[in-house]
């Protein structure tokens, strides 16, 4: 944890022993008694903790906030992402956060699984402690929007009209997404499923105006081909 983030909430309340924040507090910094951590909310400012008071269940903190915070970073990119196994899709919530993404869709396509959608990692709040995790790794505060279950068309149908629009795909791509152009100031970017995109949500990208590209010829593991995509379309656009 480069920052410890908190809500809202827990900021005037103090935090059990047992949780992760202050096992690293304890354990992996080594903070004591009046020693100081930077912290953050979440979606809000950055600043500094300090550790109070230390008992055998508790830890106590206070903090002081920055009033010079910067401003919310405007994060272009958005991903639409066929559904995957949940421990790929717990990889991409991390490190797509951590590269910085606006927002995540979790589409339901017809060659995935459909009972991924019903893991614990979407029925319980597990998918956000991942989004918290990619924040904390690249000290940042904001969070992207996640949405899933839904289906391709629906997700694309509400999705804003200007910007970029590009698909990942293995067999049907004329060029490679570094050849691509990418003119912003929005891009959405589609990655299939494991095993792919079908023939008729090719035919659905295409109507809604996705030019499709690909990563070369190695065939990358989805949460691989995540990361290399938010990071060549984050150079297009001059971020990295």
């Amino acid at each position: 944890m480069n920052l410890i983030l908190f809500d809202p909430a827990e900021t005037g309340a103090q935090l059990a022993r047992s949780d992760p924040r202050a096992v690293h507090l304890l354990d992996v910094l080594r903070r004591r008694k009046g020693d100081s951590f930077d912290a953050g909310i979440i979606n809000g400012p950055r600043g500094k903790g300090r550790l109070v008071a230390i008992d055998t269940r508790t830890i106590t903190l206070e903090f002081s906030w920055r009033s010079d915070a910067p401003a919310i970073e405007f994060e272009p990119i958005t991903l639409i992402l066929g559904l995957p196994r949940p421990q790929t899709a717990r990889d991409i919530l991390r490190d797509a956060t951590s590269l910085g993404v606006a927002a995540m869709h979790f589409v339901t396509t017809e060659k995935c699984d459909a009972n991924y959608a019903h893991s614990n990692l979407w029925r319980r709040d597990e998918w956000r402690r991942q989004l918290i995790t990619g924040a904390e790794q690249a000290f940042c505060t904001q969070l992207p929007e996640v949405f899933h279950g839904h289906a391709l068309a629906e997700t694309i149908a509400t999705l804003p009209a200007d910007g970029a629009r590009v698909a990942l795909d293995n067999y049907e791509s004329p060029a490679p997404l570094s050849q691509t152009e990418i003119p912003g100031p929005r891009v959405i970017l589609a990655v299939g499923p494991e095993r792919g995109w079908s023939t008729a949500e090719r035919a659905l990208l295409r109507a809604q105006t996705f030019r499709f590209a690909h990563l070369g010829t190695r065939v990358l593991r989805t949460e691989t081909a995540c990361t290399a995509a938010i990071a060549l379309v984050r150079a297009k656009l001059g971020l990295i």
